[in-house]
């Protein structure tokens, strides 16, 4: 699959493509997936299983965890730059970002200004954005540098949230003169 979505992307690939070249039949697929999001998804939950596996040790320091978190990329980066890359899915990468919001969700300081949601919102797009250049420009760094740079990032970041004084008012739509609710 990996092949197919880099020679033809990942909209463009259909199940009797990735049959004929994994040589199963239709059937066999339809009895295991619905459909190639269903293929793909079960390929990011395994993968997810392990990517967690890598950052749940909380006895290590944190970037000791991105580390193996980069690590993990560099690993899959095949799979991974397919499916973020120019050919990619942009329902794998958002798919990547909520799962990554998650996982900041748990590991982020629950302050006034963090807990909003914006905040691990910003850093799994910015993990998300850091693996694509990461990988379409062919691992430059290795993965303990990357995550060194990623993790100071999404440091200031929290920095900055911390220092916010509570989450932003929530501001109610004012509707122009004359406009009719319905």
């Amino acid at each position: 699959m990996v092949e197919l979505i880099e020679e033809r992307g990942f909209d463009r690939l259909t199940v009797g493509e990735i049959t004929q070249r994994a040589m199963v039949s239709r059937a066999a697929f339809y009895r295991n997936y619905n459909d190639k999001f269903h293929l793909v998804e079960q390929i990011f939950d395994e993968a997810v299983v392990a990517l967690v596996g890598t950052m749940s040790d909380d006895d290590r320091p944190v970037r000791e965890r991105w580390t193996s978190f980069f690590e993990h990329i560099s690993t899959y980066h095949r799979l991974y730059g397919a499916l973020l890359g120019r050919t990619g899915s942009p329902w794998f990468a958002n798919r990547m970002r909520t799962t990554l919001a998650e996982l900041a969700e748990r590991h982020v300081p629950s302050t006034a200004g963090v807990s909003t949601g914006l905040v691990p919102t910003v850093i799994s797009g910015m993990f998300v954005q850091t693996i694509t250049w990461w990988l379409e420009n062919d691992r430059p760094s290795p993965p303990h540098e990357i995550a060194d740079r990623s993790a100071r990032l999404a440091s200031a970041i929290l920095a900055e949230a911390n220092s916010w004084p509570g989450p932003p008012p929530v501001r109610s739509r004012r509707r122009p003169a004359g406009e009719r609710g319905t």
